[in-house]
């Protein structure tokens, strides 16, 4: 449903905007009461099992530690769907980007007992694993802008014991990492490094390979562990230094966060390319689209989804 765009209960004030441009992230903030978003969770589980409608088949999707099948899940999912419109999300998000704004991209980021932690990273084209842009800002902003605001949600525990995210405040506005270089692929590697005694990768890459600096190497004494309840979010710009720890496997609660991408209407989703290939996967951009969340779309480039794949229709602010 459409709604007034001045009417922002969760947006920003500029005392908040202030400290979010400091530090690059905001939050947690609740979007559901930890009891809401466990019972949620039991049922979408599930419901998310059924991949027919899915816009990434898993046969073209497969690959090693994670798979691109699940990205994009709110193409098919009503729950997710909805769940990227909501107002205590899509409020902060315009605070910073504006009213015109698009979620281009989801994605799981689940995290079983004895896995990895990730390694410390920015992103900003995100050509980091598949070597090919896949947002480009237009114009003047790409002179002062670039990556996308990632609204992460827990939707079970995340803390130190599960594999938290962890942020170093303040580091969002220097890249460390250039994306134009190439990582390479290699599964094997899951689950064996240690990088500064704490076991890091990324889905089988090592993102060491993109340092601008080949001697750099992260400050975790910079490191603010995010630790978050079931139903609570956090925003942040995808070029601030973060990574996750490792679950320790002190319990068997897997770990679960669900990643929401924004960037303004006039940015360029997937500019040069018709599929996605990385992380060992390979799929058809054919049935995607952007999601207009909030205001009016006034460029032609990007295709924009108006509804699910099961004719659920997206809300916008």
């Amino acid at each position: 449903m459409t709604q007034d765009i001045g009417v922002r209960q969760f947006a920003f004030t500029p005392q908040t905007l202030a400290q979010f441009h400091q530090d690059g992230f905001y939050g947690p903030f609740k979007v559901y009461e930890p009891e809401e978003m466990r019972g949620i969770w039991r049922t979408e589980r599930l419901a998310l099992m059924d991949r027919s409608n899915a816009i990434y088949q898993e046969e073209a999707a497969q690959s090693g530690n994670t798979n691109i099948s699940n990205y994009d899940r709110h193409m098919d999912s009503d729950f997710l769907a909805d769940h990227i419109c909501r107002p205590e999300v899509v409020d902060r998000v315009t605070s910073v980007l504006g009213p015109d704004v698009l979620c281009w991209r989801t994605e799981f980021f689940p995290k079983y007992p004895g896995d990895e932690g990730t390694d410390w990273h920015q992103a900003d084209t995100f050509a980091n694993a598949s070597g090919s842009p896949q947002i480009v800002w237009a114009g003047d902003e790409a002179v002062h802008f670039g990556g996308t605001l990632t609204v992460w949600t827990a939707f079970t525990e995340a803390n130190l014991d599960t594999g938290c995210l962890q942020f170093m405040p303040g580091t969002h506005q220097t890249m460390m990492y250039d994306e134009t270089k190439k990582m390479h692929y290699d599964p094997d590697r899951i689950n064996k490094a240690d990088k500064a005694g704490i076991r890091r990768g990324f889905f089988g890459y090592d993102y060491r390979e993109l340092q601008i600096d080949e001697d750099f190497e992260p400050d975790e004494s910079l490191a603010v562990p995010m630790v978050m309840r079931p139903g609570e979010a956090i925003m942040f710009w995808s070029t601030l230094m973060h990574a996750s720890l490792p679950h320790n496997g002190r319990t068997d609660e897997m770990r679960l966060g669900f990643a929401a991408r924004y960037v303004p209407t006039s940015v360029h989703v997937y500019p040069d390319t018709e599929e996605i290939v990385e992380y060992g996967g390979r799929v058809s951009l054919d049935r995607f689209g952007s999601v207009l969340v909030s205001g009016t779309n006034a460029y032609d480039y990007n295709r924009i989804a108006t509804q699910t794949t099961t004719g659920h229709p997206f809300g916008r602010r």
